[in-house]
């Protein structure tokens, strides 16, 4: 069973005959020790404080059994490691000066954070979390409060690791025969083949050893692995 935030998506699931339903990752309605094996994929990383994105995971480690496992994947600030670059920077087409003007329809600029619901305050950094970036070799700039987000160029290498990431609303021909009138793509890709409103994603990317050192600071699970797979900093969990 599957669930996600967006009704839309889980509606997709549906019709797909797949069973999934709408929650919040903070609080899944689903019995405490009832589920033999938790994935996250690209969840964690839209949480803007360290608070919430430790209190996500406690949240999938309280819907394992003893033994039951989890796998985490969250976005990595080195997109580029061990002089290999991933997926996401290969996919990179035209010139940067061409990417701003699909992205963002003018020159990249710093834009306050534009997700509903959160503030500035919500992005603010707790001390021991910057000096604990600082230890770990992390040169990303923390966000602190009243500071403006800046929005990302896709198919680059990231700057900060707390950014705003631009996505097109596309209509989709093929979706709508299929109920569905609007589907998100990122913008840049080549699925997009008009110009249309542009939306700005919050995203915290992960540092090497972040999303390790956030599992480990729990006391009801063990780190079985940590990885790195295309662009993407994972985690392989055990309930205790």
């Amino acid at each position: 069973v599957g669930c996600d935030r967006s009704k839309n998506l889980v509606d997709i699931c549906g019709e797909k005959h797949f069973q999934a339903f709408v929650c919040d990752a903070l609080s899944v309605p689903i019995r405490s020790g009832s589920c033999d094996a938790c994935i996250s994929i690209a969840v964690i990383h839209h949480f803007s404080t360290a608070e919430r994105r430790l209190a996500t995971i406690r949240e999938l480690a309280r819907l394992l059994r003893p033994g039951g496992t989890a796998l985490i994947y969250v976005w990595a600030m080195e997109q580029e490691y061990k002089n290999q670059k991933s997926k996401y920077l290969k996919e990179k087409n035209g010139s940067k000066a061409k990417e701003k003007k699909m992205n963002t329809g003018t020159v990249q600029r710093p834009l306050t954070d534009q997700v509903p619901g959160s503030s500035s305050q919500d992005l603010v950094c707790s001390d021991q979390l910057i000096n604990d970036l600082k230890d770990g070799g992390c040169n990303a700039r923390p966000v602190v409060a009243d500071s403006k987000l800046p929005v990302h160029i896709n198919q680059t290498s990231f700057d900060s690791q707390d950014l705003l990431v631009p996505w097109h609303l596309k209509d989709c021909a093929k979706k709508k025969e299929e109920g569905v009138d609007t589907v998100l793509v990122p913008a840049g890709s080549r699925e997009l083949q008009e110009l249309s409103p542009v939306f700005h994603r919050y995203y915290h990317v992960f540092c090497e050893g972040e999303l390790e050192a956030a599992c480990r600071s729990l006391d009801c699970v063990r780190v079985q692995k940590s990885y790195y797979d295309q662009g993407n900093w994972c985690v392989v969990l055990e309930k205790l």
